[in-house]
């Protein structure tokens, strides 16, 4: 089992220029630090309701009371700013942020370990042309995620894609976690996964409500 490079195509050099911008950075690294409450709301801003940031004081009033009111307003503003995009840069947007957030819950636990947009080589076996989001890549110990920003963006296809990995990996004498991490409540997630087949072995499911799990240990609940 070994690691490389996503191919360097029209889709990867448009979507790197997304990953590249500042804006995700500065909510990812945001959505590091924050609580539960604190990343409840950046979902329901950045998708692109309410555009007045006192209609979202309102509705998460505890969460600007107190300490932890700079946090809240600074988390306010930038979902402001993405809800803000249009249609398509916002949902390509929000998929960077999950990913970039993904990324920095991991280098807690394994620094210098963390790689982005890499595919995943077995002997014998056609390589898959989707690449994994997030990768961890220590020896006897790899971890993949592939990262959504909502449930609806599970399908059947990543679900096998994660699956066979694991499964290729084990055939070479390998040890890989892989992992779903789903910028959405744990409830939504699974009445997706429950529309789907299962997959065959474990595949880890990281939701809203356990992200910073990924910097503890890795994710291999199974799905459901």
């Amino acid at each position: 089992m070994r690691f490389q490079d996503a191919a360097r195509d029209a889709r990867a050099v448009v979507y790197a220029g997304v990953q590249a911008d500042p804006l995700v950075a500065q909510a990812a690294e945001l959505l590091a630090g924050a609580s539960l409450g604190g990343r409840t709301l950046a979902r329901a801003v950045m998708n692109g309701g309410s555009a007045d940031p006192d209609a979202w004081r309102t509705m998460f009033p505890s969460l600007f009371e107190g300490p932890a009111a700079g946090a809240s307003g600074a988390i306010l503003a930038v979902a402001l700013r993405v809800a803000a995009l249009g249609d398509d840069v916002r949902s390509q947007v929000r998929g960077a942020i999950v990913e970039a957030l993904t990324e920095r819950l991991l280098a807690r636990r394994a620094p210098g370990a963390i790689r982005r947009e890499r595919r995943i080589l077995f002997d014998g076996v056609t390589a898959e042309i989707h690449p994994y989001d997030v990768t961890v890549e220590r020896p006897g110990a790899a971890e993949a995620y592939d990262c959504k920003w909502g449930a609806r963006g599970i399908g059947p296809e990543v679900l096998l894609q994660l699956d066979v990995a694991r499964g290729n990996a084990i055939a070479e004498g390998e040890r890989l976690t892989v992992a779903l991490v789903v910028f959405d409540a744990r409830r939504s997630c699974a009445a997706r996964l429950a529309r789907l087949s299962r997959p065959s072995g474990p595949v880890g499911l990281v939701t809203l409500e356990s992200l910073d799990r990924l910097a503890g240990a890795p994710a291999v609940a199974r799905p459901g």
